[in-house]
């Protein structure tokens, strides 16, 4: 048996966005009041997880939930990661306190209704309130820098587009797509369903009958231009239009676990005031990762025109947003538009309880 209050903060804090919705925890229940996370991250196997920063993140947007949960009952939540775990598994006890102080986080409300939206939004300006709000929301370790108006979005849909060329010419990418995808579904509890990957029904069926293996892929891209509607419809159209897209950076250089397990907390507030101000967000992770994989040049593919092409989007991520790379956590674009019909669901708390 789950004890009731610690239920009720899993049951909300579960609802942490995660890439390809991957889960990377389990929890383990210690007491009525104590239970302990059990992170894990996917480098052995997502090529988008470099050095396991993703599944950190993902894992302090967890934290910051099950916080903004606590608040919910009067309890605040303290947490300590275990020091004597690997990077790999991030393990963190959470003890759970009365506190009469504690005031509810309107923020709360949102935990199962923020969502990924991959189709395109309004090209409607933000607001300076509402943009002030989302720069609040992230604290002051952290700043966020936009990029507004029609040529800026245009140069950054074009920055997609080419991020989305790697993404889809590389085998190792092919292996993750294959495995994350689930078809002919509006919802999933442990992938993306395929209605919800920002496709029209035409491209679904075309990628649907590549994802079949890399052979089908590799004869797309080489003589029919495989890429070019997957990165019309995915990247340049939703690249194009919406209200802004942003990056979100640390004041100084994030390092160690605990540094992305915070900027995941920060990440989490900023994409829950999204939700709040009735607007939609998508992440936009991939120009970051492979600009990275350039910067420290680790050969992430056999593909050397994909390796050539990372090395100009972190040329063109620098000239775009003009700070220092290496401080950024988190990119994305918001506007104003409607919730998606399909999205991502969670497992239920029974199979991610281990000592049930």
């Amino acid at each position: 048996m789950i004890p009731e209050k610690i239920e009720k903060i899993l049951e909300l804090a579960r609802w942490a966005p995660s890439g390809d919705n991957t889960q990377p925890w389990r929890f383990e229940i210690v007491s009525e009041s104590h239970f302990v996370i059990h992170g894990y991250d996917t480098r052995d196997w997502c090529v988008y997880d470099l050095d396991g920063h993703a599944s950190q993140i993902a894992i302090g947007t967890l934290v910051e939930n099950i916080a903004i949960a606590a608040s919910d009952l009067g309890l605040r939540a303290e947490f300590r990661r275990q020091r004597d775990q690997p990077e790999t598994t991030p393990t963190i006890d959470v003890k759970l306190i009365g506190d009469v102080g504690i005031a509810r986080d309107p923020l709360v409300d949102f935990l199962r209704h923020r969502v990924t939206q991959r189709r395109p939004l309004s090209t409607m300006p933000l607001t300076p309130v509402q943009k002030q709000r989302l720069e609040d929301s992230v604290g002051p370790e952290y700043s966020v820098t936009w990029i507004e108006g029609a040529a800026n979005r245009w140069r950054l849909a074009r920055l997609l587009s080419r991020s989305a060329k790697i993404r889809l010419t590389i085998p190792e990418a092919y292996e993750v797509h294959r495995q994350i995808i689930e078809w002919n579904t509006q919802t999933s509890d442990d992938r993306i369903p395929d209605k919800a990957a920002g496709l029209d029904p035409v491209g679904l069926k075309l990628m649907r009958w590549a994802m079949a293996s890399w052979s089908r892929v590799d004869f797309l891209n080489r003589y029919l231009a495989g890429t070019w509607l997957p990165r019309l419809q995915l990247d340049l159209l939703p690249g194009f239009f919406c209200g802004a897209h942003f990056l979100i950076s640390a004041r100084e250089v994030p390092k160690s676990v605990d540094d992305f397990l915070d900027a995941g907390r920060a990440i989490q507030r900023f994409w829950l005031t999204t939700a709040q101000q009735g607007l939609q967000f998508q992440p936009e992770m991939t120009p970051l990762i492979f600009s990275r994989f350039s910067e420290l040049g680790i050969v992430f593919t056999e593909k050397s025109a994909a390796r050539r092409l990372a090395n100009e989007l972190s040329e063109q991520l620098a000239s775009l947003f003009g700070n220092n790379p290496n401080r950024a956590v988190f990119m994305g674009r918001i506007g104003a538009g409607g919730s998606p019909r399909s999205r991502s669901t969670r497992r239920p708390l029974r199979e991610l309880v281990l000592n049930q």
